[in-house]
């Protein structure tokens, strides 16, 4: 199992290029030999590589390649562009015992105009939702504390998602912690140079920013999944 991951390969980057530029099945196909060998087999090895930095951490957190990398293939079923390749490549680490999209998890994708990295949830269920919010209205001040964290901010802002434009049904409107509990996704992301992708500071900083986002994880898990509670601010690493 590798412990490191060096970089990507020079090809790439022109490869996921190229693709927007050809994004139809013919071009993949005749393609397909260096999409398998520069962007695939790489991005299994940073995974694997990811994964055994991810063990640490304080969420349980599926991390095989197969189930966290996302296919290259989109679903034009219910979408209006036809084209059938993403020209991006993704990855999304769950926690272990949630749907891959029920619970928070680690997130980066990149192509050659982008590279984010950060997680959260992005589409909780009507449970989940409530859940989540339950335990804002009663622990927000520990929310607060790691949105508020010095290392959080620098890497990635502020919490963002989608909000009602008043506060759920439920809950007082003079709640405290309104201002949070109007979210209906809870996320956080920065974003990187693309460039840095063929260079070993890439691994670095997905981890440290993995370091850094994990207590905002585990605070939103914990509201989904039973076990005991983790002090998210023990958690914060980062630089």
């Amino acid at each position: 199992m590798p412990t490191h991951f060096p970089c990507f390969p020079s090809e790439t980057l022109p490869f996921l290029r190229d693709l927007k530029t050809n994004n139809n099945r013919d071009w993949f196909q005749s393609n397909k030999a260096l999409y398998d060998e520069k962007v695939e087999a790489p991005m299994v090895e940073l995974v694997l590589a990811l994964g055994e930095e991810l063990q640490g951490f304080g969420s349980d957190l599926v991390t095989a390649p197969d189930k966290a990398i996302y296919r290259i293939y989109r679903d034009v079923r219910f979408s209006k562009d036809k084209s059938p390749y993403k020209t991006h490549v993704a990855a999304v680490f769950s926690v272990r015992g949630l749907d891959k999209h029920a619970g928070a998890g680690l997130y980066f994708h990149f192509s050659p105009d982008e590279l984010l990295v950060g997680g959260g949830i992005y589409m909780p269920g009507s449970q989940e939702l409530l859940a989540i919010r339950q335990r804002i209205a009663a622990e927000h001040e520990e929310l607060r504390g790691i949105l508020k964290h010095r290392t959080f901010k620098r890497m990635f802002g502020e919490m963002s998602g989608a909000r009602l434009k008043r506060i759920p049904k439920g809950f007082a409107p003079d709640h405290t912690a309104a201002d949070l509990l109007v979210y209906k996704q809870f996320l956080a992301g920065g974003q990187l140079d693309p460039a840095i992708i063929e260079t070993p500071k890439l691994f670095k900083e997905l981890v440290k920013r993995f370091q850094a986002i994990e207590p905002f994880i585990v605070f939103l898990n914990t509201a989904l999944i039973g076990g005991s509670r983790r002090a998210a601010k023990g958690l914060v690493r980062g630089g």
